[in-house]
């Protein structure tokens, strides 16, 4: 259950997917004055769900998963309406009291501890082998004719205090050529829906045409997939942990291309390069870290199960 955000909901049925069992998916939102509250001094959440979303009812879950700040009061009311018998599972950092879950999953960089807390290295997300094989099948007809070794390149856009603008973009692009001029290899590059119109202008301007390039124009399906699936080595933008994440999940080499950040980005970017992994894209092919990074989802999906056997006495 989360609140609509695409990396809020990429990151509660990611973990619902790795625990396995019939998928219910809710969107919920609270009205003013409920969504002002932090969770735990919220009061009766439920009365004040929107109801233009959905509303959830009884009988309660056995499990419910939630991501987001916004989704915590509504945890809360349901773990107290199920009397305990629902097993509450928070993703990223709740900002209320942690106690008023039976487990949050957060971010090393979150830095929070407690006895029904555990960090994981990167963002939850839906990415599972057998998607990545159907993306590599789908995909495989349209990107075979490009050279190895394969950049995926992922851009995001700009958040607060991470500009990405035309000027930016040249930089990166520069980097592309300069990759392709040292090694040959072929680029597989797809904007988001966050990049700026002027971005995606001008690397469309720049490397659409090139034989060894392939630079999604936003038509037809999204190849975020079947780059993920055939890319032998990822560059990301640094906006986004969700895509960074992502891209670690597959196994192979990831660097990322700074656009500057706050605090909590940094944070997550400087544990990471202890490891060698999201080092700055100058050109070059990204180097394989010393540590394996596709573990989050499995971690946390097992503390889920062991505590859900508990729960329900098996």
């Amino acid at each position: 259950m989360t609140t609509g955000a695409a990396g809020h909901r990429n990151q509660a049925t990611g973990l619902a997917t790795a625990v396995g069992g019939r998928i219910v998916e809710k969107t919920i939102a609270l009205r003013w004055p409920w969504r002002l509250f932090p969770g735990h001094l919220c009061p009766s959440p439920l009365r004040g769900l929107d109801p233009d979303f959905d509303v959830p009812a009884p009988p309660w879950p056995d499990l419910l998963i939630t991501c987001g700040r916004r989704a915590t009061a509504v945890s809360i009311a349901i773990r107290h309406a199920a009397r305990g018998r629902t097993l509450t599972v928070h993703v990223q950092n709740p900002q209320c009291r942690l106690d008023a879950f039976d487990l949050i999953i957060a971010m090393r960089h979150d830095r929070i501890v407690g006895s029904n807390v555990i960090a994981v290295d990167t963002a939850l997300h839906p990415i599972t082998t057998d998607r990545l094989a159907e993306g590599a099948k789908v995909w495989a007809a349209r990107f075979a004719g490009l050279p190895r070794q394969r950049l995926g390149v992922l851009v995001g856009g700009p958040t607060s205090g991470q500009p990405l603008n035309a000027a930016i973009a040249e930089q990166l692009v520069k980097a592309i050529e300069l990759f392709h001029a040292k090694t040959g290899g072929g680029v597989l590059l797809s904007p988001s829906r966050r990049t700026p119109p002027a971005v995606k202008r001008l690397v469309a301007d720049r490397l659409a045409a090139e034989p060894w390039a392939y630079v999604w124009d936003e038509t037809g399906d999204n190849p975020y997939l079947g780059i993920l699936a055939y890319a032998d080595g990822f560059v990301v933008t640094s906006d986004s942990v969700s895509m960074i994440s992502e891209a670690l999940s597959t196994g192979r080499p990831v660097a990322t291309f700074a656009l500057g950040g706050h605090r909590r980005h940094e944070q997550f970017m400087n544990h990471l390069r202890t490891a060698g992994a999201g080092l700055p894209f100058a050109g070059s092919f990204p180097t394989k870290p010393t540590r394996d990074f596709r573990d989050a989802n499995r971690i946390a999906a097992e503390r889920v199960i062991a505590l859900l056997k508990d729960q329900l006495g098996m």
